[in-house]
Parts: C-alpha cells; structure tokens; sequence
C-alpha cells in the first residue's frame, strides 16, 4: 500500500484525539466541570443546600436569567451590549399589571401576554434603530434605555401592585416535577436554549455573528448585512426579556414597577464568565449555561448562609470583573510563553 493511501488513515486518530481534548478540554467543558465543582463544595459546607427544594429554589430563579442571557451572548458575540433588557422585562410586566387590572379579572390573559411581548419587541426595536441606523454605541444607547424604560414601568402602574393574576397560570410557572423538583416551565427555558444554540452554531446567521464580532468592516465586505443582523438581535433581546418579564410576573403573582430590577447585572455576569468575550468574537451558549448555574448556584448558597442581598451584588460583581479580567490575563502568560519557546527555538536565548 502506497504512503499517499495510508495517510489519511494515519492522521484519522489524530484527528479525533484533537477533537476529543476540544470537547473534554474547551471551555464549555470547563463550564460544566466548574458547576459540578461549585454544586459539590456547596453541598459540603452549606447546610440544607443538598435537596430537593434547592433544586426547585435554584432553578426557578434561574429561569428569567437564562432567558435573557440567551439574545444577551449573542449580541455580545458581536460585539455589542444590551443593559436595558432587565428594566424591557419589568415594563412589560407593568403593562401585564395594567391590562389584568382594568380588565377586572376577566380579560383573556393570552391577549396581554402578546400585547407584553409587542412591548419587549418595541423596546428592542427603538434600542436597534439607534445603534444601526443612528450609528449611536450599544453601551451608551441600553443605558440610557435602563432608565428610560424603568421610568415608563413607573409610569404606567405607578406605586400600586396588581396581583390576583389567574391561579392556573401562576400554579403552572411554580409547579414542579415530583421527586426531582425541577420546574415544570424548565421545559420551554429549555426549548429556547436549544433554539439559541442551533442558530448560533449551526446555522449562517449564528457564524456571521462571530464575524461580526471579529471586524464588522470584513463582515459587511463578504456581504453580511451588519446593521440588519445587529437589529434583529436587538428586537429578539426584547421579546426574549419580556417573556422574562412575565414569568416573573406569574411566578411572585404581583407586578409592579420594580419588577426584574437589577438582574442586568447577573446576565452580563453570566455571560462573560460563561466564556464569550466581552470585546466579542467568541463565546457558545454551553458555557452560557454554565455561567448562569455558577451564578445562581453561588448566590443561593450565601443566601442560605443568611448573608445580605448587598454580598449576593458584591459577588456578582466580583465574578464578572474575574470573567473579564482572567481572559485577558491568561492570553498574556500564553502569548509570553510563546514567545520565549519561539526564541529557544531559534538559539536566540538558552535553554533553561
């Protein structure tokens, strides 16, 4: 047999050793051993954190932060930033308040629940206009929606708390499945993970994203539409945290203005640590995943440890500076290190 026959067969068990460390060895496996990790010093050292109950508690709060980090990776994947998404949420849970409230309990809460997610679709909307086609940065633009969308939720219900909202709806988002305690609405989280992860990594619009993250003046010359990309990703962010917003809503049976308030802190912090880059590029929504569950999981232990909501923000902060931070420290070793064997290799230094 020929060298040219037996080469492809050679270099097949190469071939698969490389993918099996990419698997085993890339960052989204790192993610997933790293919650494994997180899950098992929490179960040591944390009373009453191994149980069912916390599985119900952790996920279920997990759940609004999951959903909005799904749109949220994608656009930092691009290289933009949306920090409005946890204040689209609460005013789209002030209008589900709204309506359900001058409807005197007798409307059709499907009707709201669209008019809620036209809202988020709104949102997203002025947000993408004002980056793509006013040519305004993403950081600038989401802040200043964070307090204007924040402002209309007050607006719009004022001071007041409506609940009483249907109590098959609020018992359906809260039900759990029995022995496991998984939520029952973990279910669709899910089916929108998976939606997410097939767009970004197997579909042309999903590569074009990385692209776009990599030099947006490339990506337009091999003929993606940057600014219609970027604005479909913003549309979707705020129908994405709509929904959001009406979990929330249905799960605590009460909205009010300070509805989600915060929780763009914990997106942002679940993303980054969750591997995409913050200057964009990078990123896969496994990790994502990973993120939003180290998060979640390391919160829930020092509320179990009776500490304050100000430690859960210090941590939370702390994890996204560490996410962002260790990148780019990590990538300053290698490529130091890379170097120095480049110069050994050349006789230009000795041999340690």
């Amino acid at each position: 047999m020929s060298e040219q026959a037996t080469a492809p067969v050679s270099a097949a068990p190469a071939k698969l050793r490389s993918r099996g460390r990419r698997v085993w060895l890339g960052r989204n496996a790192n993610m997933i051993y790293a919650v494994v990790l997180v899950v098992i010093l929490a179960s040591i050292f944390v009373p009453f954190f191994f149980s069912v109950t916390t599985v119900n508690f952790l996920l279920i709060d997990a759940v609004p932060i999951l959903l909005m980090a799904m749109p949220m990776a994608l656009i930092i994947i691009t290289g933009e930033i949306d920090l409005s998404v946890a204040s689209t949420a609460g005013l789209s849970a002030a209008v589900l308040g709204v309506l359900w409230e001058n409807s005197h309990a007798h409307g059709n809460i499907w009707v709201m629940f669209v008019i809620c997610v036209i809202v988020g679709a709104a949102c997203g909307a002025f947000n993408g206009f004002l980056i793509t086609v006013v040519g305004l940065p993403s950081l600038a633009v989401t802040i200043g929606t964070l307090a204007l969308f924040r402002g209309l939720a007050l607006v719009v219900i004022g001071d007041d708390a409506v609940a009483d909202f249907p109590t098959d709806a609020t018992t359906f988002v809260t039900s759990t499945v029995p022995v496991i305690g998984v939520p029952v609405f973990m279910v669709f989280v899910l089916v929108v993970v998976a939606i997410f992860a097939v767009v970004l990594h197997f579909t042309p619009f999903g590569r074009a994203l990385y692209a776009l993250g990599f030099s947006k003046e490339a990506a337009s010359f091999v003929g993606i539409r940057v600014g219609r990309s970027k604005f479909t990703l913003f549309v979707i962010s705020g129908v994405i945290s709509s929904i959001a917003g009406i979990f929330w809503v249905l799960r605590y049976s009460s909205a009010q203005s300070d509805s989600v308030q915060g929780l763009e802190l914990s997106v942002v912090a679940a993303v980054v640590l969750g591997g995409v880059s913050i200057f964009g590029g990078s990123g896969g929504i496994v990790g994502v995943v990973g993120g939003v569950l180290i998060i979640r999981t390391v919160n829930y232990s020092l509320e179990l440890g009776g500490l304050p909501d100000t430690v859960l923000t210090i941590v939370t902060g702390g994890l996204l500076v560490i996410s962002v931070v260790a990148p780019s420290v990590s990538a300053r070793i290698r490529l130091a290190r890379d170097r120095r064997r480049a110069l050994v290799h050349s006789g230009e230094i000795a041999k340690p």
